[in-house]
């Protein structure tokens, strides 16, 4: 196993004037083009001690964020409260690190999160190097990945845990369901039990688009029974066939519990902390970085914007 580096993000306090003033003066001597290079090269950025308030919050989140791209277009003239989550369900949980939408087609390249509201206690974000997690692996096990994983979802039809097909593809007809997958690419099939069974290959590691490097990118230890995610509790109660998330080797072919292990224990060990105060901000690269969530007390509030 190689050992792993260490690895911060970047912090940036104020110097001058001090507040979100500051700050968005900051950002607008950067400009986006600096700001990309400055988020490619440290991968994460920290802003501390400016005091962003929500009235401040959507100019500050237009210099952070391509206008116009993804989701970072929405925030302008939304309310806080419109992208701000408490999370008050689960607080005593680890939320394990991964990037977000990486079992998805596409994905975002940038993340803005803002702490509205700092937990009592913990709560903070657990950020993985994906480079170094990558590095860190057996590479028998990253040669075994080439060809991708199988991310699979079973979607009932109305008795069971997790969606309903109906829900998720907001109709009750099976033509329109077909028709939306169809120009997917996902591999599909009805079940006898009137529920279906949708699964697609995705790449495990992909590189990053400005620097190259190839960093680990998958969630394989959120979908597999022997992960963190959810699936850990309802592989206990359910076969196989039933779980509504699942994963395996890109031929079908089971993932190894041991080998799910080995991939958890690296990237907890490469985590690093960020604690959060309220007013603070971050810029993570989405590709670069998997973050997660440490345990906490109280109420935490942190708003999440992302864009290509």
């Amino acid at each position: 196993m190689v050992r792993l580096e260490s690895w911060t993000p970047l912090e940036i306090e104020p110097e001058g004037i001090g507040g979100p003033e500051e700050l968005v003066q900051r950002l607008e001597e950067w400009g986006p083009q600096d700001l990309a290079g400055l988020v490619a090269e440290e991968k994460a950025v920290v802003f501390r001690g400016f005091d962003v308030t929500a009235e401040a919050l959507p100019a500050v989140i237009a210099l952070l964020l391509p206008v116009g791209s993804g989701h970072g277009a929405g925030w302008e003239g939304r309310a806080v409260d419109a992208v701000c989550r408490t999370e008050s369900g689960r607080p005593g949980a680890t939320i394990w690190p991964f990037q977000k939408m990486s079992a998805a087609h596409a994905w975002p390249t940038r993340l803005a999160m803002y702490c509205d509201t700092a937990p009592l206690s913990g709560g903070e974000s657990m950020v993985v190097d994906a480079a170094r997690w990558l590095a860190a692996l057996d590479p028998e096990l990253n040669e075994r990945l080439i060809p991708g994983v199988r991310y699979v979802r079973y979607l009932h039809d109305g008795s069971g845990f997790g969606e309903r097909w109906q829900s998720t593809f907001r109709t009750d007809r099976r033509e329109q369901v077909e028709l939306l997958l169809d120009g997917t690419g996902d591999e599909w099939a009805w079940q006898a039990d009137g529920g279906i069974r949708v699964s697609r290959v995705l790449p495990a590691t992909v590189r990053h688009p400005v620097t190259g490097t190839e960093v680990w990118f998958n969630q394989i230890h959120r979908w597999h029974p022997a992960g963190s995610g959810p699936q850990q509790t309802l592989s206990r109660i359910l076969p196989e066939e039933k779980l509504p998330w699942n994963v395996t080797f890109a031929d079908g072919s089971a993932i190894p519990g041991h080998t799910v292990s080995e991939i958890c224990g690296v990237g907890f060990a490469a985590a690093v902390d960020i604690p959060w105060n309220r007013g603070d901000l971050m810029l993570l690269d989405n590709v670069s970085l998997a973050h997660g969530r440490r345990p906490f007390t109280g109420k935490r509030r942190i708003c999440v914007a992302m864009s290509s």
